[in-house]
């Protein structure tokens, strides 16, 4: 299993951090398809957004990344109306 970190930003005044933590981390579980290998989800808040640990079924890192990307672009749309996006856009 590896760990791969997703690092959203904040784009307005969305839902207070409690909430915004427990609905992004519903919006990856419902756009997450079993290929994707996804594990487990462990969301943090920070200053500027929520770092999303997401724990993958691979063997390197490459391909735990290679695995994440898909699945963060299909939920790409409903984090954006959490009031956020990847901070790498």
């Amino acid at each position: 299993m590896r760990v791969v970190l997703a690092s959203l930003t904040t784009t307005s005044e969305g839902p207070r951090r409690a909430e915004a933590l427990a609905a992004v981390t519903d919006l990856l579980w419902a756009h997450a398809r079993p290929e994707d290998g996804l594990e487990h989800v462990k969301p943090r808040a920070t200053d500027s957004g929520i770092d999303l640990y997401l724990f993958v079924r691979a063997e390197d890192d490459g391909p735990a990344v290679a695995r994440m990307r898909p699945l963060l672009d299909r939920a790409r749309r409903s984090i954006a109306a959490q009031g956020y996006r990847l901070a790498a856009d």
